[in-house]
């Protein structure tokens, strides 16, 4: 019984790790609050793989994922990012831009849960990595404009909802022999984050933000590859006679 809840208690602890950093924001420790986030999607990542490797899959755990996700990933990210850099702009329009990040997480995580993704494949940008983005982002404020962090928090939550493709690594598994290397893992990840939370949330940022927008290069490479089909049908299609009688 106790085996079975691993996952589930890993998936409450993704959801603690989000409200934490939703506390650790508004007492003026954004850095930390970033690494919370970053930690929270080390263990959304495993609570899936355990659940697997210990044949503990369920509805309910699947359930309690998303509903962590949103709060870890949406809420969490979209209050680093206002309080760190919104709250001087315009407070409607601030009010706006964030309440529209967690909503269009929540929006990917419901059709993600009733509509199967292509196989290897995700459907729009997972809100994990949207999250880690966006909390990361924030620690740039003072070396990037504003309007920049308002127009990447707007662009992160439409490729959210978009129906880009992005990579998805979820079949790489833990054997059931190395689950209790999780453990160790996750306790090395928070003694790191804590010691060097604002260096490593930087760094992070980098292979977090490279995989947003390799989903939007390949979207772009896919519709110029559909343009240049089309030129190349119409190019091949016969010449109508009675058009060519009439030029010449």
């Amino acid at each position: 019984m106790i085996t079975k809840s691993i996952p589930s208690l890993l998936t409450v602890g993704n959801l603690f790790l989000g409200v934490i950093a939703i506390i650790l924001v508004f007492n003026e420790k954004p850095d930390t609050a970033a690494m919370m986030v970053l930690i929270a999607m080390l263990l959304d990542g495993v609570d899936g793989r355990v659940a697997r490797a210990l044949n503990a899959q369920s509805e309910f755990g699947k359930e309690l994922d998303s509903l962590a996700d949103v709060i870890s990933f949406g809420v969490a990210p979209a209050f680093i990012m206002y309080v760190v850099a919104f709250q001087e702009l315009n407070p409607a329009f601030a009010w706006i831009v964030t309440a529209l990040f967690p909503i269009c997480g929540a929006l990917r995580l419901a059709r993600f849960n009733v509509i199967a993704s292509a196989p290897g494949y995700f459907i729009g940008l997972p809100i994990p990595a949207a999250g880690g983005v966006l909390a990361t982002l924030a620690l740039f404020k003072d070396d990037i404009y504003v309007s920049v962090l308002l127009a990447s928090t707007l662009l992160l939550s439409i490729l959210m909802v978009s129906t880009i493709k992005y990579p998805n690594f979820k079949k790489v598994g833990i054997p059931k022999s190395a689950v209790w290397v999780v453990p160790l893992v996750i306790i090395a990840a928070i003694v790191l984050g804590l010691v060097f939370k604002n260096e490593l949330s930087k760094i992070l940022f980098v292979p977090l933000l490279l995989y947003a927008l390799y989903g939007l290069k390949k979207n772009v490479d896919r519709r110029l590859k559909k343009r240049s089909r089309k030129r190349g049908k119409a190019s091949d299609q016969p010449e109508d006679p009675v058009q060519s009688e009439t030029t010449a």
